[in-house]
């Protein structure tokens, strides 16, 4: 049987570009007024379409998101939502990060009186990673 010889240092030098941090659209995000204020409405919102892309090898990471929360005063508006999403999929940021981030400017704008982001990255030579933050409102019992 003859012996397949292969150049595996041709891999070493190859780098998918990827875009820095400043390219999410944080500014995109919107929201709309919620009607029913002291209610305790919980809100979810799933996406599998998440995408952004790993620092070190450029390649893509794919990711099910699920933002949970309870409005204060306003609502995400979802056509922002989407694009500002979108706008991580160049972006190099490890798995961790992007969920924090996620959870940081959702609560900036939306000002919640809880939040839960739960990511689900998609498994990559058989190691998965799922990543789950929290924000709770100061005063808030619930």
């Amino acid at each position: 049987m003859s012996q397949v010889q292969h150049d595996y240092d041709k891999y070493n030098k190859i780098r998918f570009d990827t875009q820095e941090r400043s390219a999410i659209m944080e500014e995109i995000l919107e929201t709309i007024p919620y009607e029913y204020i002291g209610k305790k409405t919980e809100v979810t919102i799933p996406t599998n379409e998440f995408t952004s892309v790993c620092p070190w090898s450029g390649l893509p990471d794919f990711a099910d998101i699920k933002i949970i929360f309870i409005p204060n005063e306003k609502l995400i508006e979802m056509k922002s939502l989407k694009f500002y999403l979108t706008s991580y999929r160049n972006v190099g940021i490890y798995q961790e990060h992007v969920t924090n981030k996620i959870l940081e400017d959702l609560v900036k704008v939306a000002d919640p009186l809880y939040m839960r982001v739960e990511a689900l990255w998609n498994a990559r030579g058989g190691l998965g990673t799922e990543v789950v933050v929290e924000y709770r409102k100061e005063g808030y019992e619930g």
